[in-house]
């Protein structure tokens, strides 16, 4: 652990201090999650797989974007998420006419009443907190887009020839809607490559819509408590980076990858056929700390295949770009990467027994 982390979980008082292992971390983020999830379903109705995702990304120091029809309750969700997480929310709605200032924030003169001089003053914009809602993100143009890059890659925001760093923990999620295609303004692959995940938003069953409609339309509104302080949530973060992975995990992480990189030799026959571009290195890096985190929420101490493969679709689905040929045929990203899951395989002389990695993590009375 890094001197920056101990410093900050003694301060803090986050279940990463010293003296505490990484054991009864990994024991109260579980207890935590639990919690959690008790807590978003007095608001939340369905959506299990989309706040699991969210809280994978988070621990990951990373971002998302969402997309999903108008209705789903994407706003409440992240809002919902920050409340009970202890966290700083601020909600932004992108516009054609919205400038790169309106986000990041902007200089203004302000002058000093008691000596008559003027000095340049730094007003911050709502990207200074720690849940930062970009709503309909591709409903303004490149320009305002790439405000974004610098926050979500470097934290900080460069104004007026200085540095203003952001708070930690810093998480964007943006919003898209897939169905609405006028006067919208496609993100970039080099922006799109900087979220973690891509989550889908789907429609609720019969079940779970009956009982939105019924919660929805009664009278109060339900409360949720804090369950995470930021403190907490950075101690998490750095556990996750901690948690054993074998190497043929991330050889396997790499292959599927690898094996969307078509013109290369590394692509299968159908990759070939319909994929326009592929992953960069990034998609590997969040695949293995996605299977990380995954683990650590089913209450395991070391990454599996299978970890892997469960965050394939979300991390790879927006940088698995398909052409004019899969279009054609009907070919989705999503299915593209299900057939990508299908055809990588491990070479078992790589694999090492998973069971050994929970040593790393054992207690001090050997359990």
């Amino acid at each position: 652990m890094s001197e920056k982390s101990e410093s900050r979980g003694a301060a803090g008082g986050s279940p990463n201090a010293a003296g505490h292992d990484d054991v009864a971390v990994a024991e109260r983020l579980l207890g935590a999650y639990g919690r959690m999830r008790d807590e978003l379903v007095k608001v939340i109705i369905g959506q299990e797989s989309v706040v699991e995702e969210l809280l994978i990304a988070l621990f990951c120091r990373g971002h998302c974007i969402l997309e999903g029809v108008p209705g789903l309750a994407k706003t409440l969700l992240v809002s919902t998420v920050a409340r009970t997480m202890a966290l700083s929310f601020s909600r932004i709605q992108f516009t054609p006419d919205l400038m790169p200032s309106d986000i990041t924030g902007t200089e203004v003169i302000e002058e000093d009443r008691s000596t008559g001089g003027r000095a340049m003053r730094f007003v911050p914009g709502p990207v200074f907190a720690n849940v930062v809602l970009a709503d309909e993100i591709n409903r303004t143009p490149p320009k305002t887009q790439s405000a974004l890059l610098e926050a979500m890659q470097d934290r900080q925001v460069s104004a007026g020839g200085k540095t203003h760093v952001l708070p930690d923990p810093f998480f964007v999620l943006a919003t898209q809607n897939p169905i609405e295609q006028e006067g919208t303004y496609p993100l970039p692959e080099a922006q799109l490559d900087r979220f973690m995940f891509k989550i889908l938003v789907d429609y609720p069953s019969e079940d779970e819509e009956f009982a939105i409609v019924k919660m929805t339309t009664a009278a109060g509104a339900p409360a949720v408590s804090q369950q995470w302080s930021a403190e907490d949530i950075l101690a998490l973060q750095d556990l996750v980076r901690r948690v054993p992975c074998a190497d043929h995990v991330i050889r396997y992480a790499m292959a599927l990858a690898r094996a969307t990189r078509v013109g290369r030799g590394t692509a299968p026959a159908f990759a070939e056929d319909y994929i326009a571009w592929g992953a960069g290195p990034r998609a590997s890096q969040y695949l293995v700390l996605a299977g990380k985190a995954r683990a650590l929420l089913a209450g395991r101490f070391a990454v599996s295949v299978d970890d892997v493969k469960q965050a394939a679709p979300a991390v790879l689905r927006h940088r698995v770009i398909t052409n004019f040929n899969a279009e054609a045929d009907g070919i989705s990203s999503d299915r593209v990467i299900q057939m990508l899951l299908d055809e990588v395989r491990i070479d078992p002389s790589d694999k090492l027994d998973e069971t050994l990695a929970d040593r790393v993590f054992a207690k001090p009375d050997g359990s």
